[in-house]
């Protein structure tokens, strides 16, 4: 399927399995029984695939092809990747997002190609890049083995922490689940994110049957294949939170939600009233998701970041290129770090929702791309991983797929969600949607 010396599939077919278990107790606690659970880990593998791989368009002749390569992904990918630095050592710069790039490009002094690209890291030493990048809030991060990234100050303190922190910052009522027939019926979740991990948090409630409504502007900047792969099953609406009547609204929504889920820069969403500690007083019993490169602290808690940040720093991108021998660090084929991020986020909030209902309160929910990076290197690595097994058989794919006509992107065909649970098996129960076609509002209970 593809090739990588790390427990991919096994590590995603984990925290898929955590996520079932998790959507398990809260059926329990809404029927007093338990469902059998099973996770194939060629299917959790195929996951992070990608929509290039896993999503087909029907196309004029009634055939399901692969949707086509989108040419902003091929241009992010051609620059980031790991480029030499004047002290001999690597460093990977990140493209994603035309303002983004725009600030890498400023610092670097150079054009927007691998050539250029090249001969500008060159010129600096890697520290150094790191630090002025992460001034003008630009992303990139040095290339470290993962000694390097335990024995540096932020890598021990993740280290000391939970992979997905929970923290109860609020008293409140317990709160008993809405009627319904999955595990998640009736739960309100706000998705206020983009671009993988956090969406992938949010589809994951989706398909566990709440009401997931994604919130976005028309003047943020998307990457529409990375929309389209992760909005099954979700409806939007567009609310700027820069404008106080649309703000108004936001909050409006807060009060009966039941789940928000942000992916900004840490303490962005604080400055405009939007913050754990705002929204609880709001809405008690709220649980509050976080999804950011760095975690919950440390020095570099403050930094924006991306999965092949998270994969330069904590050393997988130097062994991936090691077991490639590729003489240099290399990334992962796959956005690893962001699906396993989105798997781990959704099973967090479940928990945090369980512990709402029998015991009240509010809660925070905390994961990073870092902390998922090292928890994949923690289960070790493969042996002869050069002989990785195929894709999935056309059966295989067939067994999982999700026919979803009418969209804006067409008549699509897309690998469906991989868990396999006895009496609510996962499910999208909404048309993918196009951007802000909702209103801003909650569905009936």
């Amino acid at each position: 399927m593809f090739k990588s010396p790390f427990r991919i599939g096994e590590t995603l077919a984990d925290a898929l399995a955590a996520r079932a278990v998790a959507a398990n107790d809260l059926w329990q606690l809404r029927m007093g029984r338990r469902q059998t659970i099973n996770v194939d880990v060629r299917a959790a593998a195929a996951t992070c695939l990608g929509g290039e791989d896993m999503t087909l368009i029907r196309d004029a002749d009634g055939q399901y092809r692969p949707a086509p390569i989108s040419e902003s992904v091929e241009h992010m990918v051609a620059l980031t990747q790991p480029w030499q630095t004047a002290d001999h050592r690597w460093f990977v710069p990140h493209f994603n997002l035309p303002h983004l790039e725009r600030r890498v490009l400023d610092v670097l002094k150079c054009e927007n190609t691998p050539e250029s690209v090249a001969q500008a890291v060159r010129r600096w030493k890697a520290d150094d890049l790191e630090e002025a990048l992460a001034a003008v809030n630009a992303c990139g991060g040095v290339v470290r083995t993962p000694e390097e990234w335990l024995a540096h100050p932020h890598g021990a303190y993740l280290a000391s922490r939970p992979v997905v922190e929970i923290t109860k910052i609020a008293d409140s009522a317990p709160e008993p689940l809405p009627p319904g027939a999955q595990p998640l019926s009736g739960v309100r979740v706000l998705d206020l994110t983009r671009i993988l991990a956090g969406p992938t948090a949010g589809i994951g409630m989706a398909e566990h049957g709440a009401d997931v409504l994604m919130v976005t502007a028309p003047h943020l900047p998307q990457v529409p294949p990375f929309v389209r792969d992760t909005s099954h099953g979700k409806r939007s609406c567009f609310l700027d939170f820069n404008l106080a009547d649309e703000a108004a609204q936001l909050r409006d929504l807060v009060r009966e939600a039941d789940v928000f889920i942000e992916g900004y820069r840490p303490h962005r969403l604080e400055a405009h009233g939007f913050g754990a500690d705002d929204l609880v007083k709001l809405r008690p019993g709220l649980v509050y998701v976080s999804v950011n490169c760095y975690g919950s602290g440390g020095p570099f808690a403050s930094r924006a970041g991306w999965d092949q940040v998270a994969q330069a720093v904590t050393g997988v991108s130097f062994t991936q290129g090691i077991a490639d021998k590729a003489g240099q660090p290399k990334l992962t084929p796959v956005y690893l770090c962001d699906f396993l991020t989105g798997f781990l986020a959704s099973f967090g909030a479940m928990i945090a929702l369980a512990r709402r209902a029998r015991e009240g309160g509010s809660y925070r929910v905390q994961v990073s791309l870092c902390q998922s990076a090292m928890l994949l290197q923690r289960q070790g690595l493969l042996e002869n991983f050069e002989h990785a097994p195929g894709r999935l058989s056309d059966a295989e794919f067939e067994s999982y797929a999700v026919c979803d006509n009418n969209t804006i992107y067409g008549d699509l065909k897309s690998l469906g969600p991989v868990i396999r649970m006895s009496e609510t098996p996962p499910r999208w129960s909404n048309t993918t949607p196009e951007l802000g076609s909702d209103k801003a509002e909650w569905l009936p209970r």
